[in-house]
């Protein structure tokens, strides 16, 4: 099956099987491996990837599923050899443990700010919840999604 999406802001087209799926796709066929698999149900989130602004499983999204969409990865974040303040976040914060779960939990963050960048705690929390952290309490990951929401409103208020 021909499919065409973007990915990270640039075009792909790709010759796949339709069942083939999207970590697959990202991990093995374009070797982009900052998307995780652990559980390949959809379950952990450590392969959360965002699909036209929503957070999605790379795990559950099936090659037939992404003609014409746009995906954005761990690795689209980056910005002219910046990280993105969220990234950044991660790791003052030091939200980072052991890694494994980082780049799905930083994807559904990020989804989540791109649509309510004002979100509450619960809201983050929420936002959050289908993305398994076994090395933290939750705290420091919340703490630095709220630490680049306070960078926002310094920016706003010209506090920056």
């Amino acid at each position: 099956m021909q499919i065409s999406f973007i990915l990270n802001g640039k075009e792909i087209h790709l010759d796949v099987p339709p069942e083939r799926r999207l970590i697959d796709i990202l991990r093995n066929d374009l070797h982009l491996t900052g998307t995780k698999e652990g559980c390949a149900e959809g379950e952990c989130g450590a392969c959360t990837v965002i699909m036209d602004r929503q957070a999605v499983h790379a795990c559950l999204v099936l090659a037939c599923q992404l003609n014409g969409h746009r995906i954005l990865t761990i690795e689209g974040l980056e910005q002219d050899g910046r990280l993105d303040p969220l990234q950044e976040a991660f790791v003052n914060e030091m939200a980072i443990q052991c890694g494994y779960c980082t780049s799905g939990m930083i994807m559904s963050a990020k989804a989540l700010l791109m649509n309510n960048p004002g979100a509450s705690e619960q809201e983050i929390r929420e936002a959050i919840a289908g993305n398994i952290c076994r090395c933290s309490g939750y705290e420091q990951i919340v703490k630095a999604i709220q630490s680049v929401q306070d960078g926002e409103r310094s920016k706003e208020a010209g506090n920056d």
